[in-house]
């Protein structure tokens, strides 16, 4: 049984749901024990000074939840999965620096931000350079012939009684990515340097790769970090998040549904399915005592780690052009505070006193201060990531 992917990962979901119902709420009374709770700002948001002193740090709760089933039933000589355990323990480390200054230390800036860019900056250079240098991340691309007697099944689309037989080209070390909407969906990092001969924009190629690794995990991190603000706000959306990932990670991984849906081919990321069913599982479970009113908080340890675990394995798959339709809310949320953040300060500049777009920044609490209530604002989110999980999903076919 253990040789099936789909087994695997279904343990995966629940021993990771299990571990976090069980083990989170040891943890949680450990960290009231430690007196380990969040220190809140008073920002004028209604039931905001209620959550003083709710746990924090939760994240580990997360992290642990997805770590021990990866290890327990992934394929530890896979390099998917080794960048992915990798991503995880080095984001939540960044995470984990944040929340202890900012709870042990009482000062409640936490770790500056200079150096949570390096951080986010770090793990984008070790991913682009090991998914370009490995030798085992490859992808293959596929003709079609149809003819009798092949040993694939008949799939839609083909005459009655034929039968579909795929020829892959050799393997193949490449910048390809995908491109969602376009019939031929595939682009080359390559391409970015046109103006360069083809040589060597091959051969500078990547480099554009890696600045766009280092973009995506620092964009994708921040922005499930500042998701994070209400109660299971970034936990179910990550869930959501997740399970379209997996979706793309198992289609990616066969052969067969690669070639009936025109996706790149990518061997041996199929295995990535059971480490995002172990993330799956671990959010779900975690939203248990997440979700209003908060029973712990994830903190930056489970916020980070997040973001980071989304943006990379999107790389790894090839799927990093749909983050801004797949982290649409993740996103807007990041946009807002940038446009509130620059038009406070040009404002400023014109009119010697700053104004807002937004009633707060980042969006989630515009609606605060328009009086909606947090549960209402986080359901009404999750449905909005929940529609953009399933026009992500439309883009294998609609193109």
């Amino acid at each position: 049984m253990f040789h099936y992917l789909s087994f695997r990962s279904a343990l995966a979901i629940i021993i990771s749901l299990l571990f976090t119902l069980f083990f989170g709420k040891k943890m949680i009374r450990y960290l009231q024990r430690q007196q380990i709770g969040e220190e809140i700002r008073n920002l004028g948001l209604e039931g905001q000074m209620q959550k003083k002193g709710t746990p924090t740090m939760g994240g580990l709760i997360i992290i642990l939840a997805i770590l021990i089933p990866t290890l327990l039933l992934g394929d530890l000589g896979n390099i998917y999965i080794l960048l992915m355990i990798a991503a995880t323990i080095w984001m939540g480390m960044v995470g984990f620096a944040d929340d202890y200054i900012k709870v042990f230390r009482k000062h409640k800036e936490g770790l500056p931000g200079r150096m949570k860019i390096l951080g986010q900056i770090v793990l984008g250079l070790m991913v682009g350079l090991t998914l370009f240098l490995s030798n085992d991340v490859v992808i293959r691309e596929r003709t079609t012939k149809v003819s009798p007697g092949s040993e694939v099944e008949v799939v839609d689309g083909a005459a009655a009684g034929e039968q579909r037989t795929v020829f892959l080209t050799p393997e193949k070390k490449t910048t390809q990515t995908t491109i969602p909407f376009f019939k031929n969906n595939e682009f080359n990092y390559a391409d970015v340097l046109f103006f360069l001969p083809t040589e060597k924009a091959e051969k500078w190629a990547w480099v554009v790769y890696v600045l766009a690794c280092i973009f995506i995990v620092t964009a994708v991190s921040n922005g499930a970090n500042l998701t994070d603000g209400l109660d299971g706000l970034a936990t179910g959306i990550s869930a959501i998040i997740g399970v379209t990932l997996g979706i793309f990670a198992y289609l990616s991984g066969n052969v067969i549904y690669a070639d009936y849906l025109h996706i790149m081919y990518i061997p041996h990321s199929g295995e990535l399915v059971v480490f995002m069913a172990a993330m799956i599982g671990a959010t779900i479970g975690f939203l248990w005592y997440n979700s209003f009113p908060a029973q712990v908080f994830m903190g930056d340890t489970g916020s980070l780690a997040l973001g980071g675990i989304i943006a990379v394995f999107a790389i790894m798959i090839r799927k990093e052009l749909l983050i801004p339709i797949l982290c649409g809310v993740f996103f807007v949320e990041s946009i807002s505070v940038m446009l509130q953040v620059s038009y406070f300060k040009r404002t400023k500049r014109k009119y010697g006193e700053g104004r807002r777009i937004f009633l707060m920044a980042p969006l989630h609490h515009h609606y605060q201060k328009k009086g909606y209530p947090e549960p209402k604002i986080v359901t009404r989110f999750w449905i909005i990531g929940m529609i953009l999980a399933v026009v992500t999903i439309v883009t294998l076919k609609i193109r």
